[in-house]
């Protein structure tokens, strides 16, 4: 007789990064997490000692997903800086990275350990953004401001509802792409 197929340990993960992403933190559950996979709790300990050794692995994948993956993608593709930091934010907030990245910077706000790892993953964008916009850039404190520009409407763009006075969000969002150029 075969032995027993095991549940991936990166199909804990996975769940675990949808549950933070829909409830936070506290959603993050070893029982909530088998029932969403169809499987029996028991098999966690196979792969974690505990549930804080599951929300290291959730925050290393995150990380690896949002920093080193989208860097390496960009620079793989190529383009001009602005492409290239354009396309590093499009990748960082794509739809299924930006719920998991906002429930971490909710997280952050009541974790010590979370808001380091966050502070470190946003220097390592931030870097990013001033290596590209540093090509075209050479005054510091333009440049840093260019930077946080940048790096707010990527965070802070989704969470807007206004309209733009007869103009699309794309076309508004090509402005300032355009304005950050400049």
């Amino acid at each position: 007789m075969p032995p027993p197929v095991r549940t991936p340990r990166s199909a804990w993960v996975a769940a675990a990064l949808r549950a933070l992403a829909a409830g936070g933190p506290d959603a993050v559950r070893v029982e909530s997490l088998a029932q969403a996979i169809g499987v029996t709790k028991g098999g966690f300990y196979g792969h974690f000692a505990d549930r804080n050794e599951l929300l290291a692995e959730m925050l290393d994948t995150w990380e690896r997903r949002s920093t080193d993956e989208v860097l390496e993608r960009v620079e793989r593709e190529g383009g001009d800086p602005m492409t290239k930091a354009r396309r590093a934010g499009v990748l960082t907030f794509a739809d299924d990275l930006r719920e998991i990245d906002l429930a971490v910077r909710d997280w952050a706000r009541r974790d010590g350990a979370v808001a380091a790892r966050l502070r470190r993953v946003d220097n390592r964008r931030m870097d990013y953004l001033r290596a590209q916009f540093g090509t075209f850039c050479t005054d510091e404190d333009e440049l840093e401001a260019r930077c946080l520009i940048a790096f707010a409407v990527a965070v802070g763009s989704h969470f807007i509802a206004a309209d733009h006075g007869g103009r699309s969000r794309a076309d508004v969002m090509q402005s300032v792409v355009e304005l950050l150029r400049a």
